[in-house]
């Protein structure tokens, strides 16, 4: 029999939201700033060469360039503002939660609660500051070597990496406001944005290469039936659950005695998300986004960089599909499933795994289930990914077609989607429980005495 919850979840629909100020207030919120966002995508850096731009990203569009640009919504084959994007940011945050376990003292902030987030928030920001600083730096030089710039000099190097530097740090404060003050995780949203804004375009690409013969019409039907495919699998799994009996004894609250009840313990096959993903593509990024400007005027070792590590290639593709393994086990047990947090709250509720001790117990048990869950969920993260990308790079089709793209749109639409039916099911208990306190005040009123 289905709870109260359920229930009311079963008869959620959208016309709640406009009983809902609060959320509505929300939604509003994230859409202006989002609309900021894509606006900032059409303002360009000082001095800079507009038409050779434009046929030097019209020839990169279906190697790396194109995957630079996707995930700056564009900015980057326009040169805007938001040229870097957000991925300074990721970097950092990759960075300071590697640190984060590997160095006692930075552990040591992170159980210091509320106060020691705060700090390790601020180490985040000044390093997205640094690498922001010389992703920036290095790609004023190499838009000056590719000849893309209209006067070249010191002067353009300082305007360039001032406006590149605040865009970025504009962006992961529009990030956080998002996530504290609307709807999503912002930094997933502004990367979702972006690839939803430019794939009208990305469409019209591809199917004019099916027109002009470019492409040929099986594969092009392929194509459409792959990414429809990849579609529905990454629903499938992102839904796939994996649950866990858990157990409450009978408990006895003043002179009531509530029975015991039954419940389980919901461990998604994907934990972490689209987040490993998002941080394997931005290690591999990070190398190769100063010198996907430079063109003839790349250095050695940048030309074997890109040469080995362009899409497509098996060393590129080896290295991403380890990155996403291994973000995978470590977002997932460091950050989005605390085994021991999960322990600590299931024994302060009294509640436990059948056979299992509360406690160091419980937490063994769900460390040994989540380890083996995460061995099917890696392998469908490296999959989707990695075999559209494969096909997308043999057949030189646009970057929005691969299967990381995919996976962004699916998983933070359909969180951003739960998170607003949690809302609206928050509204329809707090209406339940001031319908109930009115009813209670009713009955509480007694007849006047008579005498």
């Amino acid at each position: 029999m289905a709870s109260a919850a359920e229930q009311m979840a079963a008869n959620l629909s959208w016309g709640t939201l406009g009983k809902a100020p609060e959320l509505r207030q929300r939604i509003f919120f994230t859409i202006g700033l989002l609309i900021v966002y894509r606006l900032g995508t059409y303002i360009p850096v000082p001095g800079i060469d507009a038409d050779s731009l434009r046929t030097f990203m019209e020839q990169a569009s279906a190697g790396l360039g194109g995957v630079l640009s996707m995930f700056t919504g564009g900015a980057l084959s326009r040169m805007g503002i938001f040229a870097l994007g957000i991925m300074p940011y990721i970097s950092a945050s990759i960075i300071i939660q590697l640190m984060t376990a590997m160095v006692p003292a930075l552990e040591g902030l992170k159980k210091e609660g509320e106060q020691g987030r705060k700090k390790i928030n601020q180490y985040t920001r000044y390093g997205t500051v640094l690498l922001a600083t010389f992703q920036a730096y290095g790609l004023a030089v190499s838009l000056e070597s590719g000849g893309l710039v209209t006067d070249p000099g010191w002067f353009f190097r300082a305007a360039c990496v001032i406006t590149l530097v605040g865009g970025t740090m504009f962006l992961m404060w529009l990030g956080e406001q998002i996530t504290a003050r609307g709807i999503g995780n912002g930094i997933s949203l502004i990367i979702f944005v972006g690839i939803i804004a430019e794939l009208p375009a990305a469409l019209a690409q591809f199917f004019e290469q099916g027109r002009t013969g470019a492409l040929s019409t099986p594969a092009t039907l392929g194509v459409i039936v792959m990414l429809f495919a990849t579609l529905a699998f990454v629903v499938f799994m992102e839904r796939s659950l994996r649950k866990i009996n858990i157990q409450y004894p009978r408990r006895q609250v003043g002179m009531k005695v509530y029975d015991g009840q039954n419940s389980h313990l919901p461990i998604k096959v994907n934990p972490s998300g689209v987040i490993p993903a998002i941080f394997a593509s931005s290690l591999l990024l990070l190398p190769t986004t100063i010198s996907t400007f430079s063109g003839s005027q790349t250095g050695p070792v940048m030309s074997i960089i890109l040469a080995y590590f362009g899409p497509g290639q098996p060393l590129y593709l080896l290295f991403f599909a380890a990155m996403i393994v291994f973000f995978a086990y470590f977002y997932t047990l460091n950050v989005s499933f605390k085994v021991d947090d999960v322990a600590d709250n299931l024994k302060n509720q009294n509640g436990f795994v059948p056979g299992i001790r509360p406690g160091k117990k419980t937490a063994e048990y769900l460390e040994y289930v989540v380890i083996r869950i995460l061995v099917l969920g890696s392998g469908y993260l490296a999959l989707v990914c990695l075999l559209p990308e494969i096909v997308r790079s043999n057949l030189s089709i646009t970057a929005y077609f691969g299967g990381t793209s995919i996976l962004i749109i699916v998983s933070v639409g359909m969180d951003t989607i739960q998170q607003i039916q949690s809302h609206m099911l928050a509204h329809q208990y707090e209406g339940l429980l001031e319908r109930s306190q009115l009813r209670g005040k009713k009955r509480t009123k007694r007849p006047p005495s008579r005498r």
